[in-house]
Order: structure tokens, then sequence, then C-alpha cells
């Protein structure tokens, strides 16, 4: 949890950042009730505790020719932090690996891989994670079509 104290003006800047980051600031603050100044000096607050972390562009992969997506679910030999920390280590050296998330249970991670087509997905596979070090097993499940989407969290409830 948060120790910053959001009034609801920090949460229509949230909501509208995340389902519109290529707002302008004057926008933003018209469509929040402020003024410029003021508007800024919030979001550089939010930004300042960490709330808002990044900025970025959302790119439709299949128009950048990267057809496939995977979930991959990593089981290691290891679990000892050395271990995990070296394949984390591993993982951010591949492009192709989008996402990365550590599990409790009998799977140690899951990543969300992106490739070209199957060939190359298979390529990647066995040449840069099945023989990763300290991997036990991979298992993986290509995706069909994505039903839902939305980045970010639900800023209100």
């Amino acid at each position: 949890m948060t120790d910053i104290n959001l009034d609801e003006i920090d949460l229509q800047i949230l909501e509208r950042l995340q389902n519109e980051g290529r707002i302008t600031n004057v926008e933003l603050a018209q469509s929040v009730g402020l003024t410029a100044p003021p508007c800024l000096r919030r979001m550089r607050a939010l930004e300042d505790s960490g709330i808002i972390t990044d900025y970025h562009a959302a790119i439709d992969p299949a128009k950048m020719g990267f057809t496939i997506t995977v979930f991959a679910m990593v089981s290691l030999k290891s679990q000892a932090e050395s271990d995990l920390q070296a394949f984390e280590e591993h993982i951010e050296s591949l492009p192709e690996v989008r996402e990365c998330y550590m599990l409790n249970g009998e799977i140690d991670f899951m990543l969300k891989v992106v490739a070209k087509d199957l060939q190359e997905f298979q390529k990647f596979l066995t040449s840069k994670l099945t023989s990763a070090p300290n991997v036990a097993s991979v298992k993986t499940s290509l995706t069909i079509r994505s039903a839902k989407n939305l980045p970010g969290v639900p800023i209100r409830e």
C-alpha cells in the first residue's frame, strides 16, 4: 500500500493518464478541473511517489511482425536465491520475453514470449530457454486470441 493520500483529483489524473497517456497537460488539467500548473505539480508528485512509474506507447505486435504470443511456465532445478537471480538476469537479456513473473507453487516463473512465427519460437525455446542454466522444465501454451488486455490497475472499484 502506498503512503501517499490520493484525493479525487489524483484519481482522475491517474485514470486519464492510464487510459490516454498522450493527453497534454492542458487537456488533462481541463478534464480534472484544474489549471495547467497545479495539474503538472500533481503529476510530478505522483511520479516522485512512484505511483506513476513510466510512460510508453502500446504497440500492436502483429503489425510489427510478431504473430505468435506464448506463455511459458518454467520450473527450475533449484530455488536458491542465487539461482533465481541468475535466471532473472538471463531472462532480462532475452528481448522475446516481454513479461516475467515469479510464482508461488509448482511453477517457478511465468513468461510472456513473442515471436514472428512458430519456427522462430521453437528456435528461441530450444536455444535460449530450455538450455538456460538451472531450467528443469518448460511448459508452453500458445495463445489463440486475446479477450482482454488492459494496462495498469482499476483506479476505481
